[in-house]
């Protein structure tokens, strides 16, 4: 008897190794490189007038306090304020709604030093949308924001002080991310047993894999220095949901400190994944996005300008 169970564990770990090689094979033979190149029309906006004038480079200073990157959907914007200079990039991500039509109104109202829409010609994703945004910005500080509206830019007050709260010196490095974690608990209560597992096994996975100590890596509201978006950006490789968490483990390979802050955050309808099948996406990115790295598919990258 003990011979036949031996036999059959020298089986389950030999089936257990074959199929780590296999997954380990997939997810570097299937890895995507970083994809900055653009389309001609990508590297153009149009101004109120109508014309079409070159977006600015990541790699270029600053010359505004803030960039807000809002990909797709719609658009709001806080009262102009004289002394703060800002902008506000919309993302079209090649979409067949009116989202650059839309936005085109605000540019026309607000003028293109304040609104920007770069529309892409085929679809990216959100964290590609996200990414060419980032990558057209001029603030000296930029802020990821979600365009539905579940977290308010009032509360930018908020993530810039957790910026303030660990050392971004000397290479003036640091990300600020917002979070929902403190009302995990009220979410929970109002979810079915079946998300809640979803969730929790969701937040197994970025622990595990990823990225340690953020507890809410998934909130679409983050703030990045210039120095530390040109360095995570230049890097990301995944362009679909689990982009974020791609994003903070980069930044914490190059040490880059974060800071978590609690926001307010409401649910807007409409605005949730596709329930499974997204988590399950979700998941194998984030086996994959460890994988890749460990095997080499994946490095860092050296921050190179856009072709």
């Amino acid at each position: 008897i003990m011979d036949c169970l031996w036999e059959i564990i020298h089986c389950l770990v030999g089936l257990a190794v074959a199929a780590l090689i296999v997954v380990l094979l997939v997810a570097h033979l299937t890895a995507g490189m970083v994809d900055l190149k653009r389309h001609e029309k990508e590297t153009l906006f149009p101004t109120a007038t109508g014309e079409k004038e070159p977006f600015p480079s990541l790699h270029d200073p600053s010359s505004l306090e803030l960039s807000v990157i809002v990909p797709e959907i719609s658009l709001s914007l806080q009262k102009q304020q004289p002394l703060f200079t800002y902008e506000v990039i919309v993302v079209d991500d090649g979409s067949s709604d009116q989202t650059t039509e839309v936005a085109l109104r605000y540019t026309r109202k607000y003028g293109a030093d304040k609104v920007r829409v770069l529309t892409l010609v085929k679809n990216r994703g959100k964290g590609g949308a996200v990414r060419m945004g980032t990558l057209s910005s001029r603030g000296k500080l930029i802020l990821m924001a979600d365009a539905d509206g579940a977290t308010k830019f009032a509360d930018v007050e908020k993530v810039e002080a957790g910026l303030h709260d660990v050392n971004i010196k000397p290479e003036n490095m640091a990300i600020s991310c917002g979070s929902r974690a403190h009302l995990e608990e009220e979410a929970v209560a109002s979810r079915s047993m079946f998300r809640t597992f979803l969730m929790y096994g969701f937040h197994f996975l970025v622990w595990f894999f990823c990225v340690r100590g953020i507890k809410d890596t998934q909130c679409g509201f983050k703030l990045f220095t210039r120095e530390a978006a040109l360095k995570t950006f230049s890097s990301l490789h995944v362009e679909r949901w689990a982009f974020d968490v791609e994003l903070l483990y980069i930044a914490q390979c190059f040490k880059i400190p974060i800071a978590e802050v609690a926001v307010n955050w409401t649910e807007i309808e409409g605005s949730k994944l596709v329930p499974v099948w997204s988590w399950l996406q979700m998941g194998r990115d984030l086996v994959f996005i460890r994988l890749r790295y460990i095997t080499g598919a994946w490095r860092l990258e050296s921050p190179r300008k856009t072709d």
